[in-house]
């Protein structure tokens, strides 16, 4: 069997596209529909060419043309075809099918299934890459309910006949995992990428449901995406549920506001007002057009090396319980953020931050692997009139207020910084609560593990509550203090 190199199976036997469809074909109960869209029957082919497909193969369909699709699936209010909407009508029509078409009396040992994608692939002009999704709803027993694996991709190979392979041997790795590795979804979503390098398709949403994932929570495996390279972001509504970045960012105006926000205290929510308030006097800002991004990277979700998942989860929930959109990247410079958002829109953008914040930006240690250093990186962070409105910075020791007219950047940063803010590329935030500024999270967090008291004050006051209910950031060792 060949080997893959992809993290933690770097050296292990991989089974390969054929072997993986075999197997599942000279399993005598493993039946179901195959209904691709928009790329051809990529992952059914694969599964015909491995031989003993009888046995497995329903149905393989494509209602490529638009108006048989509309017939089959229905028409979707916004005429659209490569959605989540239309993928869950594929999955559920030809379930139903199946299931009045195949006795269970006749086959009681059946575990039925449907596969299905509608995706696009990379235009004539080579100008947008293609997306789709892809999804599968399966039993695992046959007097189970059924489960459901739903994820999202976006193509980044440069030409439809290789995306098309990619996609196929995607759908196998999917309906060989929904299978032989549901027990577990971590290794699951890692052996997506058997044979398939990360730079040929990235998946960036990705939801589990049904009996057999009751207790996945989502939010977790969409952090599992970015923690294994399989895309740069992934973001959460505020319901706290996954969300495709694409529905949230497309042809929007975006203010982001990047930190660590363990926990989100009242100089966060007065930044973000603030900041929001002078955003949406900007030419060509309306509220109704405008998102705002609470942004965590991921390296600021690691503890000792790893990524501390419960950490990860009472910040999201949180920022979520605020009514706020989170965002989870592994962007450690901010124009690496800009560039991302310039993917799904070529509106205003906006970034809110503290004074050291900005001081970072000007830190020429963090762009020495660009070819053009600094500069570069600027190009790429400051145009389509990007601005920055920053929140000032009180010193704890002499109460001195720092603004953008006396913050110190590097001697030789003095010049470039100049050019920016009095061009108009920073904005000092006037109207913040001078009496909110000695609140510093880490100092939060440290009085929240030891027990003290007094650091309810300085959080949103249903931050507060949610700390309190839930034992968030070892609250529960403050519980246990006061006991004693």
């Amino acid at each position: 069997m060949p080997i893959t190199i992809m993290g933690d199976r770097e050296f292990e036997n991989v089974p390969s596209i054929k072997s993986k469809a075999l197997r599942i074909n000279l399993n005598e109960n493993i039946y179901g529909t195959f209904s691709e869209i928009g790329a051809g029957q990529e992952t059914v082919r694969n599964f015909f060419r491995a031989g003993g497909a009888s046995g497995t193969i329903a149905k393989a369909m494509s209602a490529y043309d638009k108006d048989f699709s509309d017939a089959i699936y229905g028409i979707e209010e916004d005429k659209r075809y490569v959605t989540e909407e239309r993928l869950k009508k594929m999955l559920s029509h030809e379930t139903t099918l199946i299931e009045q078409r195949i006795s269970r009396e006749k086959h009681p040992n059946k575990l039925f299934f449907t596969y299905a994608n509608t995706v696009a692939t990379i235009d004539f002009a080579k100008k947008y890459k293609g997306h789709g999704w892809v999804g599968i709803r399966y039993q695992v027993h046959p007097e189970e309910d059924y489960n459901e694996i739903i994820l999202h991709v976006r193509f980044h190979e440069n030409d439809a006949r290789l995306q098309q392979n990619t996609l196929g041997i995607l759908g196998v790795n999917l309906i060989y995992g929904a299978y032989y590795k549901y027990d577990n979804p971590k290794k699951l979503l890692r052996y997506l990428y058997d044979h398939i390098d990360k730079d040929q398709i990235e998946i960036d949403t990705i939801n589990f449901s049904g009996p057999r994932f009751e207790k996945v929570d989502n939010r977790l495996m969409s952090l599992q995406l970015v923690k294994n390279g399989m895309t740069d972001a992934v973001m959460f509504a505020p319901d706290g549920n996954n969300v495709l970045p694409a529905k949230i960012l497309y042809k929007k105006n975006i203010l982001a506001l990047r930190g660590s926000f363990r926990p989100v205290t009242k100089v966060n929510m007065d930044m973000y007002k603030q900041s929001l308030d002078l955003f949406l006097k900007e030419n060509r800002v309306s509220q109704e057009n405008t998102e705002v991004i609470f942004e965590i990277t991921l390296s600021n979700l690691r503890a000792e090396g790893e990524i501390d998942e419960r950490d990860f989860m009472d910040r999201a929930r949180l920022l979520c319980s605020l009514g706020q959109t989170v965002m989870i990247s592994n962007f450690q410079e901010y124009y690496r953020v800009v560039e991302y958002f310039s993917r799904y829109t070529k509106e205003r953008m906006g970034l809110a931050m503290g004074v050291n914040n900005l001081v970072d930006i000007f830190d020429e240690k963090y762009y020495r692997h660009l070819s053009g250093g600094i500069l570069e990186a600027f190009g790429k962070l400051f145009f389509k009139d990007l601005k920055v409105y920053l929140y000032p910075l009180k010193d704890k020791d002499t109460g001195e207020i720092t603004t953008s007219e006396d913050l110190k950047v590097h001697p030789r940063m003095k010049e470039l910084y100049k050019f920016f803010k009095y061009n108009g590329k920073v904005v000092d935030i006037q109207d913040y609560d001078p009496n909110i500024l000695d609140i510093y999270s880490r100092e939060v967090l440290q009085m929240i593990a030891s027990g003290q008291s007094g650091w309810e004050e300085m959080l949103p006051e249903k931050t507060t509550a949610m700390i309190k209910e839930y034992n968030l950031f070892s609250h529960k060792k403050q519980k246990e203090a006061q006991k004693a």
